[in-house]
């Protein structure tokens, strides 16, 4: 009979008791110590983890400050060597490093010597390009195995990573690339989606032409195009296919624990979409650590493990796709999807993801909030795919997940055998590549809420006269740094956009942009973002890309859009615009609108409602009022959340009282 299973969590308690004599009453104790005592927890995160280094670091956390804090100095890391040391225990216990289904059917298998080959592969021929460490590379991929052997060819290397979905459009795309000159561009000819295929060769040749720094394109033949349209370009797949003495001796180069990895795009409110740059050691650590610890995946080849197998579906475009790939960091199975959750709309299947999880045996599920909520309203059952009894863990993020979507989570599983699945519900950001808020296997569960503040996270909820609070919303903050904290932004003289999005509320703390209620007994809600950002199911872009495009349209003369985003509501956006005298906004006008936003930036920002209004409350400095219309959406009374003397247009507030009052009947 097999030992009962012991939850990561429980074993890395067991292991401070063993090592270092550290033991703790409950998990709130063993929180308050990560927290006080950051050289001491994370030297034992290194520890516990196996980080290797060639060379020793001469502290911790050298220098403490946000931002600007300066951790394992001295050491050498590699993302791609950390997930590359897996291969020959991985592979020996016959386990596959990837897994990938698209919407087509189509289903392949990466071993992980396979891996290891196609990412040398790809490596030395970026280094016979001329690639040289810290030379950007952009991506225009989806999520197939070629985004991932991309990325740890470039890390291999010390080159720096960004990449884009393809359902993103041109200007979308180069508001990012331009910003950070790539040296080289890696794309696909094309993808599948919602059953259709979308040609992207034309796209690609306009990015290739409208980024001069780009020296060298590398394309994939996702769908097969002829590709007369693409620029002069290799063959992605005739770079994987090469083999030799040269490719078996690869390895990854060692790097500062501070090198950047990658860089990866969150939006405010005004401005081009901000670049953040995170190092490879700081990724590998955090992402590390919550992987084992607070979403409790064990590395597939330990003795007596389980063979874990790593779902998180996620576009591209989302930082989800990077902690979906950090699974390979630990050497365990990632199962990926590329295609539409929901099916085609002719044919609406919200069975998808449940039944490519039924059949590889997945053992981690997870997916963005509104999917849940879909699959709950869709009326999905579960029971239906008896390979879901592998399935020990929902894990959600990108939005708060509602009550009664949590507890209609619970019931299906029940249908299934498992008295009660484990929701891993976690909240974090871009910006940090982490999470602040997530999932302890060991806790008691309640629904609606996410279960314990992260390890190494010093997570407060404060209210307006800056002091914590238990038991009351207030704003998300993290007053002391974590190593996965941007390096700095691409192109920031003087950190003044670093400072100015973090730092400006509370100088030296890290205000996040969240509403958070840390329960007495430790529990965590989000009440959705307290600034005006967009964050449509976790993918955040700024309102001023996207009046970017509505305003590009001659009929519009001015728009505003809020993100309603709350705690068990549905997601709401509705985008008011003032028209030309004369024109109407009937559907042809709606359609035109819908259009401008798909095209330029994404189809997941198409607005819910479209609302002709006179005027777009402003502020006496000519700002939108983005934030006060967002509260009164959220019932808040006007005279709260609104200083009429400080508005150039007070008298236009009375038709948003009437559109929210309408919208909460």
């Amino acid at each position: 009979m097999p030992a009962p299973y012991v939850p990561q969590i429980r074993r890395y308690q067991d292991w401070l008791r063993a090592r270092h004599g550290l033991a703790f009453d409950d998990y709130q104790a063993l929180w308050e110590w990560s927290v006080r005592d950051l050289d001491a927890f994370w030297q034992s995160i290194w520890d516990y983890l196996d980080i290797a280094s060639p060379t020793p670091h001469s502290a911790v956390l050298a220098e403490e400050k946000m931002p600007g804090a300066r951790w394992f100095e001295g050491a050498q890391v590699n993302y791609a060597r950390q997930v590359l040391r897996h291969v020959d225990a991985a592979h020996a216990a016959g386990l596959p490093a990837l897994i990938a289904r698209n919407e087509k059917g189509v289903q392949r298998e990466l071993s992980w010597p396979e891996l290891r080959r196609q990412v040398a592969s790809v490596a030395l021929h970026l280094k016979a390009q001329g690639l040289q460490p810290g030379d950007r590379v952009a991506a225009y991929l989806p999520n197939i195995p070629e985004a991932m052997i991309a990325f740890l060819a470039v890390a291999s290397l010390g080159g720096i990573w960004s990449i884009c979905a393809p359902d993103m459009g041109t200007n979308a795309v180069l508001d990012r690339f331009r910003q950070i000159d790539p040296k080289m561009l890696i794309a696909c000819d094309g993808v599948s989606y919602g059953g259709r295929d979308y040609d992207r060769t034309g796209i690609v040749a306009e990015l290739a032409a409208a980024l001069p720094s780009v020296q060298h394109v590398l394309v994939h033949r996702n769908l097969g195009l002829d590709g007369t349209q693409l620029p002069p370009h290799t063959d992605f797949a005739a770079v994987t296919g090469a083999s030799g003495t040269e490719v078996d001796a690869f390895q990854p180069m060692w790097l500062p624990f501070d090198h950047p990895v990658w860089i990866v795009y969150s939006s405010g409110t005004t401005g081009l979409p901000k670049p953040i740059v995170h190092g490879h050691g700081g990724i590998l650590l955090v992402m590390l650590m919550m992987c084992v610890l607070h979403n409790d995946i064990g590395c597939s080849y330990e003795e007596n493990s389980r063979g874990e197998r790593y779902l998180w579906y996620s576009s591209t475009g989302w930082v989800m796709w990077n902690a979906q790939m950090a699974g390979l960091l630990n050497g365990t199975t990632c199962c990926i999807y590329d295609g539409n959750p929901a099916g085609s709309k002719d044919h609406p299947d919200w069975g998808v993801l449940w039944r490519f999880a039924a059949d590889l045996g997945v053992t981690f599920f997870g997916a963005g909030a509104a999917f849940f909520a879909n699959c709950m309203k869709a009326g999905i059952d579960v029971a239906q795919w008896p390979g879901l009894k592998s399935v020990r863990a929902l894990g959600t993020t990108g939005s708060p997940l509602a009550e009664d979507v949590q507890r209609w989570g619970i019931a299906q599983f029940r249908q299934l055998g498992v008295p009660e699945i484990w929701w891993c519900n976690i909240s974090g950001g871009t910006d940090f590549a982490g999470a602040f808020i997530g999932g302890n296997r060991e806790l008691p569960q309640v629904p609606g809420e996410m279960q314990c503040r992260m390890l190494g996270c010093a997570v407060e909820a404060w209210n307006e006269q800056g002091q914590p609070v238990i038991g009351e919303v207030g704003e998300l903050v993290c007053t002391r740094p974590i190593p996965s904290m941007p390096l700095y932004f691409w192109n920031d003289p003087g950190n003044q956009r670093y400072l100015s999005s973090y730092f400006d509320m509370y100088p030296g703390v890290w205000r996040h942009g969240d509403w958070l209620k840390i329960t007495p007994e430790g529990g965590c809600i989000i009440y959705g973002r307290s600034d005006a950002t967009i964050n449509r199911h976790g993918l955040r872009m700024g309102t001023a890309e996207i009046y970017s495009a509505v305003e590009g349209i001659p009929e519009v003369l001015d728009s505003m859009v809020v993100d309603l985003e709350y705690l068990g509501r549905a997601s709401y956006m509705p985008l008011f615009v003032v028209l030309r005298p004369g024109v109407a906004l009937d559907d042809a006008m709606k359609a035109k609108i819908a259009h401008a936003i798909r095209t330029a930036l994404s189809p997941r920002f198409v607005p819910d409602e479209i609302v002709q209004v006179a005027e777009i409350p402003r502020t006496l400095t000519g700002k939108k009022q983005e934030l006060p219309v967002k509260k009164l959406m959220l019932g808040q009374p006007v005279e709260k959340v609104v200083n009429r003397d400080a508005m150039a247009n007070p008298g236009c507030l009375e038709a948003y009282v009437a559109f929210a009052r309408a919208k909460a009947t």
